[in-house]
């Protein structure tokens, strides 16, 4: 699911937030612990120094108020960084780090004696290590609420975006009603994307109906002229001038009913019309009405419901354009309630494959020349009876692969057969209007 993909994704958007605010609560963390513990170390010290030195001082006292025994000490007694500033200052502290018992010395020398004595600084440290270890803890108490906080404060903005996503997944596939419909909410930037993806679809739609109105219109206006062109020329002595000017009519005049059809289509105003019949003898018919020649196998095709005429449509269409577009040998497989048509050609090229058949595109130069209208008409009567008609190339040596994938309604006998007719015997259902673009 798309939601589950967006919570995995380690580089979506709420996963970086995340990150970003758990390093960054770490590194305040971390900060405050060093400076925390910097302070207290040194006040340690600081404290550990003074104590050390007034119970040197009060001991010397007592000594000689009271004649109890002076912390006398011998040079070789203490520490060598201690004994260093006594000879140089009379007096001095050192701090002594031994792991567990740490002690602060303190010595000075009064009357040509050296008196010294060791503060016990083990609580000092056992303070020091509690202080750490509650800042550790709480610091990743405070990261386990953070984190989790923030990843709900993260879900609505993407689900939002999540929404804006789908919407535009919506209308790259066609549906141009598709509206994230947030309104103004938020008046953050994620509304602002979601009221531009709007304004983007409502201009897409207007342009598209745009261009079908002036596609319909020109091919209505067209039509009237045309059929007098038409009888025009029916009116013309036979000749080679004749058949060429015929010839270009007949091309026009297909080109304009194509329009017509693809703008019928654009408007939804085809409907289906089903029946039960034989796939195979459909298709052997439809090439036969080509006046091309394909090679037709048939194995366990069934009977299937759908609209004969635009089925006719659609092969005839994929026959002609392979024939003009592609190379020899043309062949049709029907196997089940699915036609695949192979040319052996160049192939389609990749921005068909990508975006499918569009209007007027013709593709690369080696799939020849003409409008593209052929496989768009194909694709949208595809549409109207509810089949599936997918674009390939051949893995192996090449050649375009359309497959028309139907529903089936029964089963019907193995059949196999070679459908061809003369190339002048071009019949409605065979239009030359096609260019694989």
């Amino acid at each position: 699911m798309p939601i589950i993909r967006g919570l995995l994704n380690p580089r979506s958007v709420r996963w970086k937030t995340i990150v970003l605010v758990t390093l960054a609560c770490a590194a305040m963390a971390l900060t405050v612990g060093v400076l925390v513990h910097g302070s207290t170390l040194k006040r340690s010290m600081y404290e550990g120094a003074a104590r050390a030195t007034e119970s040197l001082n009060r001991a010397i006292d007592d000594a000689g108020n009271s004649g109890a025994v002076p912390p006398l000490a011998a040079p070789g007694d203490l520490p060598d960084p201690l004994l260093r500033q006594v000879r140089l200052h009379g007096e001095g502290t050192f701090y002594e780090d031994q792991r567990d018992h740490p002690s602060f010395w303190a010595a000075k020398t009064r009357g040509g004696k050296l008196y010294a004595i060791k503060a016990d600084m083990t609580p000092d440290l056992l303070t020091r290590q509690a202080l750490d270890r509650h800042m550790w803890k709480y610091s990743l108490v405070t990261l386990a609420v953070v984190v989790p906080m923030t990843a709900l404060a993260t879900e609505l903005p993407t689900r939002r975006l999540r929404r804006v996503a789908r919407t535009a997944r919506r209308i790259t596939a066609g549906d141009l009603d598709a509206r994230t419909r947030m309104g103004n909410r938020g008046g953050d930037e994620v509304t602002e994307i979601s009221a531009t993806v709007d304004a983007m679809a409502d201009s897409l739609r207007d342009r598209i109906a745009r261009e079908q109105r002036f596609t319909a219109d020109v091919a209505h206006e067209l039509r009237t002229p045309l059929m007098g062109l038409v009888t025009s020329v029916g009116l013309l002595p036979e000749g080679e001038t004749t058949d060429m000017v015929r010839d270009r009519v007949r091309v026009l005049r297909d080109l304009v009913e194509d329009l017509l059809e693809i703008s019928r289509l654009d408007a939804g105003a085809e409907h289906a019309q089903p029946r039960e019949v034989d796939l195979a003898g459909l298709v052997e018919e439809s090439v036969a009405r080509t006046g091309l020649t394909a090679r037709v196998s048939a194995v366990g095709a069934p009977a299937v419901e759908t609209d004969p005429r635009r089925l006719d449509r659609i092969v005839a269409n994929l026959v002609v354009n392979a024939h003009r577009h592609g190379s020899g040998p043309v062949e049709i497989a029907v196997s089940g309630p699915t036609i695949t048509v192979r040319d052996h050609g160049p192939g389609f090229p990749a921005d068909l494959l990508a975006h499918g058949p569009q209007r007027f595109r013709t593709g690369t130069a080696e799939r020849g020349r003409g409008h593209g209208l052929g496989l768009t008409i194909a694709s949208g009567q595809a549409q109207v009876i509810g089949a599936d008609l997918h674009f390939t190339n051949h893995p192996g040596d090449g050649g375009a692969v359309a497959v028309v994938r139907l529903r089936a309604s029964g089963s019907a006998p193995v059949r196999w057969s070679e459908a061809g007719a003369d190339a002048d015997a071009v019949g409605p259902g065979a239009r030359g209007t096609d260019t694989r673009p």
